[in-house]
């Protein structure tokens, strides 16, 4: 993949993965804070499952650019395919999917956590992997 090749895959994987993020960002503020927690567990659930939707477009984006091939047979990827295959190429960013599939996968989308500095702390996770794709300004 040449250089432009890979700079124009970065700037349309970011795009997509910042508009996850900036629509995860509105339904969490339709959950409204109320102290050190959110009051409406559908809107974080929500935020939670497009921000982590936001995270696998640039992991897809990250593997693609470092020449992984997809699973065969169109299978559907699942985190161990990402673990797996990150875990190769960079542990910090293993780290930082980790927590986020943690915090928003299983916390936030699934369990319905409401701690304001939970789903927080998986926002920044989730924005720390997607600066992994920012393509040169």
């Amino acid at each position: 993949m040449s250089t432009q090749e890979q700079q124009d895959t970065k700037v349309r994987f970011y795009g997509e993965a910042m508009r996850f993020m900036n629509n995860a960002k509105e339904c969490l503020q339709k959950a409204k804070k109320e102290d050190r927690y959110y009051r409406d567990a559908k809107y974080v659930k929500m935020a939670c499952g497009t921000a982590y939707s936001g995270v696998l477009v640039a992991l897809d984006c990250y593997l693609t650019l470092k020449g992984v091939e997809k699973p065969k047979k169109k299978l559907r990827k699942s985190i161990e395919y990402y673990q797996e295959n990150i875990s190769k190429l960079d542990k910090k960013l293993l780290n930082n999917l980790n927590s986020a599939y943690q915090i928003l996968h299983l916390c936030g989308y699934y369990d319905g956590v409401l701690n304001v500095n939970v789903i927080t702390a998986g926002f920044e996770e989730a924005y720390t992997i997607i600066e992994k794709i920012k393509p040169a300004a």
